[in-house]
Parts: structure tokens; C-alpha cells; sequence
């Protein structure tokens, strides 16, 4: 092989890279980012599961007052799927660049969002815990980070 041929790897969704062609340090902050609140959406939506008072979790039950929910088993549930099992396909595919992930990272950032918005209007802004702020701003930056030139084109080929 000489010195001006390059190594190419593919990948198992048929597109090839340069081997040389390093993906952005932004795409390595997009991933652990999404997989953090692929964590926390599993941890959170268990807890809420296992206990739906909230207690152990230091949210207290009266925030549900005036809310649809008697208690936290539906935002739960809600939790452990959509921010919780559905950022860890995302992540994955983030990894191995699978063609539909940069529109399923836009969704999780746009929902987590989307998510702390309503939450919001639902109980109100709480700043103990600080959660409704940590994770507001973690889906405006999957979501800014996923929106970035050049992560969109190193995952849109």
C-alpha cells in the first residue's frame, strides 16, 4: 500500500469512512451526553416505578396537586421509556452511525424539552432539586449539539 492510500472501514450500515477521518470531539460529547440521560431516564423512571411517591427520590408527592397524576407510576413509566430506553438505542446508534440517528438525537433533545416544559407548566419550576434546570439545559444541548455542522455531517452520508 503506499503512502498516499488511505485505509477505509465499513461500517454495518454499508457507508465507508477514512480511516484517517477522525469523527469530531463533539460527536464523542453527543454521545455520552445522550447515554447519561439514557441512565438517568432508566434510574429515574425505576425509581418512580418502585416508589411512586417520589420520596426516595426527594420529589415530593404535593408538586402533583392539580396535576392529571394521583401519583409519579404514569410520569414514571413515561420516564423510563421515552428518556430512558429510547436515548439508549439512540446512543448506540450514535456509536456505530446508523442512518436514522441524527433525527432519533434531535428527538431525544427536542423531548427531554419538550418533557421539562411541560413539567413546568404541569407542577411548576422547582429549584430544589435543581433537576427541571440540569436537565432543561442537557436537552438544549443534545439538541444544539446534534443541530451542528459538523456532527450532522459526519452522520448524514
Amino acid at each position: 500500500m503506499s503512502a498516499t492510500s488511505s485505509t477505509r472501514h465499513v461500517h454495518f450500515d454499508g457507508h465507508s469512512q477514512s480511516a484517517t477521518e477522525a469523527p469530531p470531539w463533539s460527536l464523542y460529547t453527543l454521545m455520552t451526553l445522550v447515554a447519561f440521560q439514557a441512565i438517568s431516564g432508566i434510574a429515574g423512571g425505576l425509581g418512580l416505578m418502585l416508589n411512586p411517591t417520589g420520596a426516595p427520590l426527594g420529589i415530593p408527592q404535593a408538586w402533583l396537586a392539580g396535576s392529571p397524576f394521583a401519583d409519579y407510576m404514569v410520569p414514571g413509566v413515561i420516564l423510563f421509556a421515552v428518556l430512558g430506553v429510547f436515548p439508549t438505542v439512540v446512543a448506540v446508534a450514535l456509536y456505530y452511525r446508523v442512518k436514522w440517528a441524527f433525527l432519533a438525537t434531535l428527538a431525544v433533545g427536542l423531548g427531554l424539552t419538550i418533557w421539562i416544559g411541560v413539567e413546568i407548566a404541569i407542577i411548576g419550576y422547582h429549584v430544589e432539586p435543581p433537576l427541571q434546570a440540569i436537565y432543561g439545559m442537557l436537552g438544549i444541548l443534545i439538541t444544539a449539539l446534534a443541530l451542528n455542522p459538523k456532527i450532522r455531517e459526519h452522520l448524514v452520508r
